[in-house]
């Protein structure tokens, strides 16, 4: 009997741990995906007795002819780009702001990362008493702007309801993504630094021509994550609607997805507006790492 190689034992133990995992997604993230997508040439209303009618492509011209569909589109183009941008740059900035400093970097790091522990309803709440017209995002802004006892509407107004679900999200996720900076910032090589130091570069030189070049993979990663996962919120907008916040301003895709399926129960729209949204998100990153792939620095 001929005696089974070290590293074909190894290949057969990775396929029995990685067995269970592949099984998950294939139930629980592949099927669904396939099966929404198959629903989208059909006419099926939740609940319904009727067979579903096969329909063709009737789903998908109805909804890109749907103003509705399209001012969600618009509401998520603004809430992605209002939170992609600051996201991105502060994150960036935060993270050398922590790398830089020789005292408390563990404090630092902990109190930016804390707003990412909380889950998204517990952190929507917490700004909802924050912006509740007797709560203190009124005081602070009537401090600075000397202006007692007025209420911005923070939770009625359009533009104003747009940044506090924006403001919301930053705040929760700019910890994460300061902390894969900073780790990002830690495996530069500390010889080039050094080199950098003793050619006589300045801190903000050394940033420029060395940190952020050497950081394109993280910066990659980072806006692609940032970037599909704007796309994606939807607790934030779904509490605010119910705490009775105005619906058109936010309905971003994702909201019109569980509303169109919830509410209205026509299953085959909310497939067709997902199927689209997968094909926005998948478009926009397969851009951007297109855009990236040139930018490699090796010194």
């Amino acid at each position: 009997m001929k005696s089974i190689g070290i590293e074909k034992k190894k290949a057969r133990w990775g396929y029995v741990f990685v067995t269970p995992a592949l099984l998950l997604f294939l139930i629980f993230s592949l099927y669904p995906m396939l099966n929404a997508f198959y629903n989208t040439f059909f006419n099926i209303k939740l609940l319904s007795l009727r067979p579903p009618k096969f329909v063709g492509l009737k789903n998908y011209s109805y909804m890109l002819s749907s103003p509705g569909f399209w001012n969600s589109m618009k509401a998520t183009a603004i809430f992605s780009l209002g939170a992609f941008i600051p996201l991105s740059l502060f994150s960036l900035i935060f993270g050398l702001i922590v790398t830089t400093r020789r005292r408390h970097q563990k404090i630092l790091q902990l109190l930016f990362y804390t707003p990412a522990v909380l889950s998204s309803v517990v952190a929507a709440l917490i700004w909802m008493l924050i912006f509740d017209p007797r709560g203190i995002g009124n005081s602070v802004v009537n401090f600075f702007l000397r202006t007692p006892g007025v209420d911005h509407n923070w939770l009625t107004n359009t533009g104003m309801l747009r940044f506090s679900t924006i403001t919301i999200y930053i705040w929760k996720y700019i910890g994460y993504f300061t902390i894969i900076y900073v780790t990002g910032i830690a495996k530069v090589p500390t010889s080039i630094l050094e080199a950098a130091t003793i050619a006589g570069a300045s801190a903000m030189q050394t940033i420029r021509h060395i940190i952020l070049p050497l950081l394109r993979p993280t910066t990659m990663m980072v806006t692609i994550v940032t970037m599909l996962n704007s796309l994606k919120s939807f607790s934030t907008q779904y509490l605010f609607t119910q705490r009775g916040a105005p619906l058109e301003p936010i309905d971003v895709v994702t909201l019109n997805i569980y509303n169109t399926a919830m509410r209205d129960l026509k299953i085959s729209h909310a497939c067709v507006m997902s199927v689209l949204l997968f094909l926005v998100m998948m478009s926009l990153t397969l851009v951007r790492m297109k855009s990236s792939e040139k930018d490699v620095t090796v010194y």
